[in-house]
């Protein structure tokens, strides 16, 4: 899964493994988890999270590799938020022909401003990891998580200075995969605005075409 800050692709990652199986792997995650435990990873990348910046290639390449020699990836794996730059993707592609793993990257497009509203709103659980949207429910700002009861975070990544250094870093840094993956045959566009069903079902869309092809082509 492809796309800025707030796109979305979390949500729809979570819901595209749900639905064929496979399990969904977001590096975002994965490295704010090892920040909140302080691990030498964590430690590492908290400092360059909290500023809007991407973590060091090797670390997340790594993150990665090891999490696809799991039991449960071999089904089939959700990426959201990898690869985020040309050197990730070169690494994954030769952990794609080794592995003889079919790659096909989705690209949720949503405008940058709309992105800054929808990620300034956003309000995270400590405990159970809900997210709530102060946009839809004003009274989250300053509330209580619905499931759990804890007391509602916002993360320092959300605030609205650091959505737009996050979304120039995107656009310097992550733009050019669209390229990269655009160039080899491997890459779908589908537009992020709107709710979240609808934006789903056009992903299903697309993965039933590719699909069809791939079985016309056997």
């Amino acid at each position: 899964m492809l796309g800025p800050p707030g796109a979305g692709k979390g949500t729809q990652a979570r819901r595209l493994a749900e639905r064929y199986g496979f399990c969904s792997v977001s590096t975002g995650d994965v490295l704010r988890d090892a920040a909140r435990k302080q691990t030498e990873l964590g430690k590492q990348a908290q400092k360059r999270m909290e500023a809007g910046e991407l973590v060091p290639d090797t670390v997340v390449d790594q993150i990665v590799r090891d999490r696809l020699l799991d039991e449960d990836a071999r089904r089939g794996v959700i990426l959201d938020g990898y690869p985020r730059t040309l050197g990730q993707a070169h690494f994954f592609e030769r952990i794609a022909e080794c592995d003889r793993i079919d790659v096909l990257a989705i690209g949720l497009m949503v405008d940058d401003e709309i992105l800054v509203a929808r990620l300034s709103a956003r309000w995270n659980c400590p405990q159970c990891g809900k997210i709530f949207n102060a946009s839809s429910n004003p009274a989250c700002a300053s509330g209580s998580c619905g499931a759990c009861g804890a007391v509602l975070v916002q993360r320092k990544d959300d605030r609205p200075d650091v959505v737009r250094e996050r979304l120039r870093v995107y656009h310097r840094a992550t733009q050019p995969l669209i390229d990269f993956y655009r160039e080899r045959g491997k890459f779908r566009e589908v537009a992020g605005e709107g709710e979240p069903d609808r934006i789903f079902d056009s992903i299903v869309k697309v993965l039933n075409e590719e699909e069809q092809k791939r079985s016309a082509s056997l």
